[in-house]
């Protein structure tokens, strides 16, 4: 195992918060709250749909950068076009407000799971103590993502904190490295970064010669034919410790 670096950069939902792994679970209970709202619409058909828009809207970067700052009317409009595609198959479709309020009470359950991986907090505290310094680094809204920061006592762990929607960059901008690299002191050969997106906290960092570990939090595994090649992959933040 290397030895710490003199930086670490940290992402925050599904690296120290768990946050979108459990959404199919937690979309089961809410449409299961309405199965009699939607009969003769099986809930598992529901669900799969919504699943299905969601990773579809996600999965789009350009349409990820413009949604992720809308996180509330994201999901209203997932809901949306998931029983839009069921309408067009023959089922019945609900009306806008039911729509709108199945998304709500997801946003609401979501937001009310929150809760850090176990252990995160020792780690960061003992990188701390360790001597390395610690920016955390999450794309999204400033109010809903420095509300997560100041729920889960994040503020005194990091040295900087870089939320997208209070800098107005964020990941996989060159800049949203640089800059934190930057307010550390620090270079990229004596830097890591730690998130769960392949994209925005591996490949991205690699390619300015960042040292980057990708985590594994739910136990997924590399996508299959994934051409991204982590420098190290991790299911706990406390492997990060030596």
């Amino acid at each position: 195992m290397p030895s710490l670096p003199r930086a670490i950069l940290i992402d925050l939902d599904d690296t120290i918060l768990v946050a979108f792994g459990p959404a199919q679970s937690q979309w089961q209970r809410v449409i299961g709250s309405y199965a009699d709202h939607l009969t003769p619409l099986t809930p598992a058909a529901a669900i799969d749909a919504i699943m299905d828009r969601s990773r579809e809207l996600w999965a789009d970067p350009a349409r990820h950068k413009h949604w992720r700052h809308r996180i509330g009317e994201a999901r209203r409009r997932i809901v949306a076009d998931a029983f839009a595609v069921l309408a067009a198959a023959g089922h019945p479709l609900p009306d806008r407000a039911l729509c709108d309020e199945i998304a709500d009470r997801y946003n609401a359950l979501h937001d009310a799971e929150l809760r850090c991986f176990p252990g995160a907090h020792d780690t960061l505290d003992r990188l701390k103590d360790l001597g390395v310094k610690l920016a955390l680094i999450t794309n999204g809204a400033a109010v809903p993502q420095r509300a997560k920061v100041v729920r889960f006592a994040l503020e005194h762990r990091f040295d900087h904190i870089q939320i997208e929607g209070e800098h107005g960059f964020g990941k996989p901008e060159e800049r949203a490295y640089t800059h934190a690299m930057e307010a550390l002191g620090v270079s990229a050969r004596e830097t890591w970064m730690v998130g769960d997106n392949l994209e925005w906290e591996v490949a991205a960092p690699q390619r300015l010669g960042i040292h980057a570990i990708w985590h594994d939090g739910y136990g997924t595994g590399l996508p299959a034919d994934c051409p991204v090649r982590p420098d190290r992959i991790i299911r706990r933040l406390s492997e990060l410790l030596p």
